[in-house]
């Protein structure tokens, strides 16, 4: 255990979420049965449909298709901001129940994020972190030991000694809307590099199921004027070139 790195997984997806997308929009417009929409959905290739919706901004369609993650090698400084988006499901690894480091060996360390930042400034101040984390591990493994008479709740207290720094695992939910949304605002190059190297391998990992409801996805100075005025980061041709290869 000790430093670690960001894995993204895409365990679920609604299954043909185009085709669903496409019969939930063509039933607002549509005498015919549920079947026979079916059928008609089914029976054509429903991506310029799909881009029709999309550019007309006719999007809550797209509500019915869900996209679940599996997500490991984040900070727990990340979770305080992926939350933030609320329609959303979340399920994650509890520092109240789930010890860190190992018992079994005092040596052992928790898993813990190291910023890129400070990665860059070399060897010796990667060592110097990586001896911080485990003077954390340490104060942690003191309170578990002094609160040993309450059992397994002793970690719900010695965690508070524990950093931003600490990893968490989450499962994440999100319908196909919302993640237009998230993508918008977390590739952004202003947001926060963790979130935005999570936010960048969800899309990835999206458009190969769906490329048309995220054929535009990513920060919005994709389809127009960066909206962060001056604050923008400058770099409007190398984000459209980099979402492009994407």
């Amino acid at each position: 255990m000790g430093r670690t790195e960001l894995r993204v997984e895409l365990l679920q997806h609604t299954e043909n979420p185009e085709q669903l997308v496409a019969m939930a929009a063509k039933l607002c417009y549509s005498a015919a049965g549920i079947g026979e929409l079916q059928k008609g959905v089914s029976a054509r290739d429903q991506s310029g449909f799909v881009r029709k919706l999309s550019d007309m901004g006719h999007l809550s369609p797209f509500e019915h298709a869900t996209f679940t993650f599996g997500i490991e090698g984040v900070s727990r400084s990340l979770l305080a901001q992926i939350t933030r988006h609320r329609i959303a499901s979340f399920s994650v690894k509890s520092q109240r129940y789930v010890g860190e480091g190992s018992a079994a060996n005092r040596d052992d360390v928790f898993n813990y994020i190291i910023p890129p930042r400070i990665a860059a400034l070399g060897e010796a101040e990667v060592k110097e972190y990586s001896r911080q984390m485990a003077q954390m591990q340490q104060w942690y493994d003191y309170w578990l030991e002094k609160l040993a008479a309450a059992g397994d709740a002793a970690k719900e207290d010695a965690r508070f000694v524990l950093p931003n720094a600490a990893e968490t695992k989450l499962a994440v939910t999100m319908n196909a809307r919302e993640l237009l949304h998230f993508f918008a605002v977390r590739c952004c190059n202003r947001a926060q590099w963790e979130i935005r190297a999570l936010a960048t391998e969800m899309l990835r990992l999206v458009r190969r199921v769906a490329p048309e409801l995220f054929r535009e996805a990513g920060p919005r100075c994709l389809m127009g004027p960066c909206p962060e005025g001056p604050m923008s980061c400058g770099e409007h041709a190398a984000v459209r070139e980099k979402f492009r290869q994407l």
